[in-house]
């Protein structure tokens, strides 16, 4: 059996995107090349792998067994060039990230010159996207999460941690003033997300005692980037990762609102790899950068 890697490796994806155009897609290549290789590869096999119709595609008996190999067959490449990458070879080639878009935007992006400059054969493929993916079917190499993952098909690295307080745009305080304590919340513009309801929740310590303050949005929004936008323009007073908030603060465009009182414990932020990748040294490099980075960041912090 005659068999290129790469056209097994095409083939998995075109199992987990379902169609030859989505798989043409992210390889950037013309459809009628992921058809040829798919031909060549049941030639080499000697067996239909999948039905077509006009509904996408499906796999035949032959494709589902051949597809549980090919997965084995790439895990024993994949590790394969861990071994031989970190002995004969500096880390290269494509990293697939998937991060929220504020993440994004304030830690992978400043953080980008940096790494390549450690590492200059490296390449960064970012997904931004607030909602949880599925990594194997969107070709993720590394997802970057906030709390602790519960799942046994993935390996993860604690690269930092994340904290919470509220802030507001200047030109909103000057507008309805600076809140001087939590129950004057009550009185003023917040804005909220629309989903989940428990990131609405605000804790806060009044003596011995803990209290909760449900925030109820004059705004609702469903993403973190979109909430920051929306604090900045002046919508309202909202709590946000100070990460986020720190280079918007020293520049003038946020303003602490009830520093202290409304500060969330730190929460864990990983990065997140499926077992067959997290050895591969492009990978590896990109996380040891990033949690290098965020100690930085932790050790400069007001």
């Amino acid at each position: 059996m005659d068999l290129h890697l790469d056209d097994v490796a095409l083939f998995v994806r075109i199992a987990a995107l379902g169609t030859l155009s989505a798989a043409a897609r992210e390889r950037n290549v013309s459809v009628s090349q992921v058809t040829r290789a798919l031909a060549r590869l049941e030639a080499a096999c000697a067996a239909r792998l999948m039905h077509r119709n006009t509904h996408g595609l499906s796999l035949t008996d032959e494709g589902d067994a051949f597809l549980a190999q090919a997965r084995r067959l790439l895990d024993i490449q994949a590790e394969l060039q861990a071994e031989l990458g970190g002995k004969l070879g500096r880390p290269s080639g494509w990293v697939r990230v998937s991060v929220s878009a504020v993440l994004a935007q304030d830690v992978i992006a400043p953080s980008l010159p940096s790494l390549y400059d450690r590492h200059p054969e490296l390449r960064v493929d970012i997904a931004a996207d607030d909602r949880i993916i599925d990594m194997a079917r969107e070709g993720i190499d590394v997802a970057i999460r906030t709390g602790t993952p519960h799942s046994e098909a993935v390996v993860a690295r604690q690269i930092g941690q994340l904290t919470r307080s509220l802030y507001a745009a200047p030109a909103y305080l000057a507008r309805f003033g600076m809140p001087s304590h939590p129950d004057e919340l009550r009185q003023h513009r917040l804005v909220t997300y629309s989903t989940p309801a428990a990131l609405n929740e605000w804790v806060w310590r009044e003596g011995r005692s803990e209290r909760h303050f449900m925030a109820r949005g004059h705004t609702r929004v469903d993403n973190t980037a979109a909430m920051v936008a929306l604090v900045e323009a002046g919508a309202g007073i909202s709590r946000l990762t100070d990460l986020v908030a720190a280079a918007r603060v020293a520049q003038g465009r946020l303003v602490p609102v009830l520093p202290g009182v409304f500060s969330s414990e730190p929460v864990p932020m990983y990065a997140v790899m499926l077992r067959e990748r997290h050895r591969l040294p492009k990978v590896r490099a990109c996380i040891d950068h990033w949690a290098d980075w965020m100690t930085r960041q932790a050790a400069t912090a007001p």
